[in-house]
Order: structure tokens, then sequence, then C-alpha cells
């Protein structure tokens, strides 16, 4: 039997309906999903909050505070937030890393959340469709500064640092960076495959294997799931949890316009995870583990 594998779901992402139609918008919605999401095993709920008026994304502690309040008070699990998406139509405009990072630390001062979203490192996103109609995708932009902020609240408050790894430079700057601030939990390395976009690798098992490997160098030990967005994840789950991995589904992460819900791939994901010879993490067992994570980082030294 292997380890306790985690299952995270991210529940709607800064999509809006247009291209992923499914999504859970209003607060309502977004609740009764992650309800239904936890009772499928899930330990671990990631979610974008939206205006109710406009549909767009808004990275507001008056939207995401309730929310959260409302989950855990019906089921022990982990819920966390995100950023404002640096340079997507709903963040356009430049952002200081406190601005950045208001309703985190609103969150974190209400003692909501254990998790933080701190992406270390710039990309690219452009939907593959899209390159032929001369469409542009934009820069997803996360500074220097704005990762060492992240990095910073995690020292202070004791939070685990969420890292999607876009591209194999990522895992290299932000064990780096993590190293820098000495007492943080280590990141938890979400390695991020896709079909649809045009960034990093394809879910292929040997492009898992070149993140393994870059990881084990970079940042021996830490805890790592396989997720995506504009992703078939599901094929890589049975490799991932044979290596000891964790696991994330959801409509944030899946192809455009998924016909699932996200209840339904929390359970698809349940059943390939059981039959790989996996068993779901209970809530209490990823805290344990995350607590593991809180001693100092021991000082890297590269292969020879």
């Amino acid at each position: 039997m292997t380890a306790p594998v985690w299952l995270e779901v991210a529940l709607n992402g800064p999509w809006s309906r247009t291209r992923q139609p499914r999504i859970p918008v209003q607060v309502e919605e977004i609740v009764e999903e992650a309800l239904r999401c936890a009772d499928e095993g899930a330990s671990i709920l990631h979610f974008h909050a939206y205006d109710p008026v406009t549909g767009r994304q808004r990275d507001d502690y008056d939207i995401y505070a309730p929310i959260i309040e409302r989950i855990r008070t019906r089921r022990d699990v982990i819920c966390y937030p995100t950023l404002p998406f640096a340079g997507s139509v709903d963040a356009p405009a430049p952002l200081t890393p406190a601005q950045r990072f208001t309703a985190v630390e609103k969150l974190l001062q209400a003692g909501l959340i254990e998790w933080a979203v701190v992406d270390p490192g710039s990309v690219n996103l452009t939907h593959l469709g899209d390159i032929a109609s001369g469409h542009e995708g934009f820069v997803y932009a996360n500074p220097e500064s704005h990762i060492r902020h992240g990095l910073a609240l995690a020292q202070r408050h004791g939070i685990t640092p969420s890292y999607a790894i876009y591209e194999p430079g990522f895992i290299r700057l932000g064990a780096a960076l993590h190293r820098a601030y000495p007492g943080a939990p280590t990141p938890i390395y979400r390695l991020m495959f896709s079909d649809g976009l045009a960034f990093g690798f394809p879910p292929q098992e040997w492009a898992l294997q070149a993140y393994r490997q870059l990881l084990a160098q970079e940042a021996p030990g830490a805890a790592w799931m396989v997720a995506g967005l504009a992703v078939q994840i599901e094929p890589l789950i049975e490799a991932a949890v044979a290596a000891g991995g964790h696991v994330r589904v959801g409509l944030e992460d899946a192809p455009m316009g998924c016909a699932l819900g996200n209840a339904a791939l929390a359970q698809r994901a349940r059943a390939r995870i059981e039959a790989a010879g996996g068993r779901l993490a209970s809530t209490a067992e990823v805290r344990v583990a995350l607590r593991a994570t809180c001693a100092p980082s021991p000082t890297h030294r590269s292969s020879p």
C-alpha cells in the first residue's frame, strides 16, 4: 500500500463561463460544489472568487472569507484562494506585492487559510486553438519581489506555499528562493501539464519523470502533485501514485468545455487512485505531513 494520497480539487479558475461553462461562480454554487467534492474524498479545495455582478474574477477578502467559513463549518478541509491573475483581463494593471497579497494577508489574520499561492516564475499563457486566429494570450507575471513577499508571509505565519510549476526553471528558482527564507514550510510543488495551452510539458510519463528528477535535485523530499491547465490529467494519476505523488483535478484544470462537474472529476480521480493501490488522505493526515515540513530547509548542494 502506498502512502496516503492527497486529492485537491480546483473548483473554477480564471476562465469565466465563456471557456468553461460548468464552473461555479456564485457563492452558493462554490460552497455546494466544495461540499460535494469533500464528500468524494477531497481534502484540499482551491477556488477563485468572482464578482457576483460581472461574473469576472475578483480577489476580495469580503468574497473569499464567507465562502471559506461556510465550507469549513460543514466539512474539515483545507481551503485556499488564488492571487490576482497578473497580466490577465481581470488584473491588467501592475500591482505591488502587498496589493496582490491583500486578500491572502487578511485571510491569514482571520485564521481562515493554511496554504497560499506563491507561483515562482512568469510564463506566456496562450491557448493553442487561438494561435491561428491571431488571438494573443498573455504573460502571467510573477516578479521575484512577489515571490519573496509570499515566502516571507509563509515564514512569518507558517503557511504552506503552493508552487505552480509551469516550466522546469520554476523548480530551480522556487527552491533557491525558499532556501533564503529559513523556517518557511517547504512548498508543495504542483507540476503543471497541458494539452490545450502552449507552456511546459504535455501530460506524458517522460515529462513527469523529468520533473521528478529535477525536483529530487533541487528540493529533495518536497511534496508534489500532478495538475495543469486545459489538460486531461487522469492518465498520469497511476504513475503519480506509484511514485509517491499527489493529485489535483477540477474544472480549473480540465480541458475547456469539460462536460463533467467537479464532484464527478473528484470521483473519477479517487477511483484511479484506489485502482493504483493508493488511498485518499484525510485532512488530518495532510496537516500532519505539512507540519513535518516546518523545519528550516537544509543547505542545498548541487550534484557534481
